[in-house]
């Protein structure tokens, strides 16, 4: 079994401006000379922490790590303003650009996975290959399974649920529960706004690990935190993730790319379907279904699959540049 590479610092920290509003966080770590990976961070707007680092060798990968629009150390924080998914996947290639970086493996997880794909679709010839984890696909059954009232995760943890759309008041008999979320989120109403927010992200940290955690409020109800991540996810998610075409449906373009497609076989937050649909439209993709394990990254099965993984696609990265060398 797997654990976490050691700690590492990172060699190099970098303020890249990439709009006249945004400015974002970029670190490497690890071997500046070894295969290049992007760790995408999920959300939209969690933000990533020394953890991102520790699923890669370091000896093997030089790892490089960002904060998106609006959150973790990018600013302003929690910015709504240019912040959607093309800018995002704008943000991916000037970093690359920035880093002198030819290609590079991408590794998301969650919303992570769902902006690794756009980025990879955009650039294909800038992928060397992808680790995707707990598969978000940004369509309308997707916010339906996690929100919604008659949705998935609700029928499952329905007392869980009546807390999330607590904040919500009277209007509780409605359907809109985005949007909803996103009128409290963007009020002038500060303690509101707040309260939305910790409702929001402690919803999702309940429903994210197969076995209950105590410090969940704690993790996710911390103020920075829970109000870049449900601001930007809620702007996100009532306007589609601002996705013009479905994922799906553009798989074509990295058909040829190698994938390897990790998710939690009682993952809550991004249904199992997510994952076996992006890979019967992927020829290069495998697909391991993690038993005892949900949507987080941090449990002890999936950090070993992943770890396991980093290790696999190094070779098939290694391999495939010397046979076309």
């Amino acid at each position: 079994m797997k654990t976490l590479y050691p700690n590492i610092q990172c060699y190099a920290q970098y303020q890249v401006p990439v709009s006249e509003a945004h400015t974002l966080y970029v670190e490497e770590s690890g071997n500046s000379n070894g295969i290049p990976v992007l760790f995408i961070h999920g959300g939209p707007g969690s933000g990533s922490s020394a953890d991102s680092r520790r699923f890669f060798d370091p000896e093997l990968y030089r790892i490089v790590v960002f904060d998106q629009r609006g959150c973790g150390r990018s600013t302003p924080h929690a910015e709504l303003e240019d912040n959607h998914s093309q800018a995002l996947v704008a943000d991916i290639e000037v970093i690359r650009q920035y880093l002198g970086i030819n290609a590079w493996l991408l590794f998301g997880g969650s919303w992570g996975s769902t902006l690794a794909l756009l980025y990879a679709q955009a650039y294909p010839e800038r992928v060397t290959g992808l680790i995707l984890r707990g598969i978000f696909l940004s369509r309308q059954q997707d916010f339906n399974w996690l929100y919604q009232p008659d949705g998935g995760a609700a029928q499952v943890f329905p007392d869980y649920y009546q807390e999330f759309a607590a904040p919500l008041g009277h209007e509780l008999a409605t359907q809109n529960r985005l949007g909803q979320y996103y009128s409290l989120l963007t009020s002038d109403n500060e303690l509101e706004r707040l309260a939305a927010a910790k409702a929001w992200c402690i919803w999702e940290g309940r429903i994210s690990t197969l076995h209950a955690k105590e410090d969940v409020a704690d993790i996710y109800g911390e103020p920075h935190l829970a109000l870049s991540m449900a601001r930007i996810s809620a702007h996100y998610f009532i306007n589609n993730s601002f996705i013009e075409q479905p994922i799906l449906t553009q798989m074509a373009k990295i058909a040829h790319l190698p994938a390897m497609v990790i998710h939690g076989r009682y993952d809550m937050v991004c249904k199992l379907e997510n994952a076996t649909s992006l890979v019967e439209n992927w020829p290069n993709a495998q697909l391991q279904i993690v038993p005892n394990a949900g949507h987080s990254a941090m449990e002890t099965g999936m950090i070993d699959a992943l770890c396991k993984a980093t290790s696999a696609m190094a070779k098939i990265i290694y391999d495939r540049s010397h046979s076309t060398s």
